[in-house]
């Protein structure tokens, strides 16, 4: 069954230009696009940003940290599809992107899939810092990306099962808590 409607501030996105919702939307996917070119290239993707910028967003996603041990630092040419990084900081970089094109609507789908626990508390800290001021959306399978969202959908099937934030849906005892509680059982 496919109906239903999206809508930004009211607007069903049919009736937005598409060129004005790209550039107001932003995603970090599981496993993000990086191009063979520099790093400060692939974060400013032909737009107008500055050098001062790019330096900001990459410390502010963390990627910082590796990019500056790198021979040529943000002049260094990445590989095809950004091969020459590992998964944790092609995402990095995603998120120094996202950072620096500064999108309205920001969308973060498995992001933390394919990555370490150190990367990923990393990129929990980028998330906290962009999902703070943005209309931001996040599709994951590890709890630990959405516990501090607003709203929490939990899906099952393609239907909806409950939503709450993270306390609540704890409180109710069903789907969600038995998922949360399973996965942080496991970890210990």
């Amino acid at each position: 069954m496919n109906k239903g409607q999206i809508l930004i501030d009211g607007i069903d996105i049919k009736e937005i230009n598409k060129r004005s919702l790209r550039r107001n939307v932003g995603t970090v996917l599981q496993d993000p696009f990086i191009f063979a070119k520099s790093i400060k290239d692939n974060i400013k993707l032909y737009r107008n940003i500055s050098d001062e910028t790019v330096n900001k967003v990459l410390k502010l996603s963390s990627a910082n940290k590796f990019v500056d041990k790198l021979p040529n630092k943000v002049e260094e040419v990445a590989s095809e599809r950004g091969d020459s990084f590992s998964f944790g900081e092609k995402q990095l970089l995603s998120f120094a992107r996202i950072f620096a094109h500064n999108p309205a609507i920001f969308i973060l789908d498995e992001a933390t899939s394919n990555i370490d626990t150190n990367t990923e508390q990393l990129i929990q800290k980028s998330i906290d810092i962009i999902s703070k001021d943005k209309t931001s959306v996040f599709i994951a399978h590890r709890l630990s990306t959405i516990v501090n969202v607003d709203k929490i959908i939990v899906l099952d099937h393609g239907n909806i099962i409950e939503v709450g934030n993270h306390l609540e849906l704890l409180k109710k005892g069903g789907y969600y808590s038995n998922l949360y509680n399973a996965y942080y059982n496991s970890l210990g």
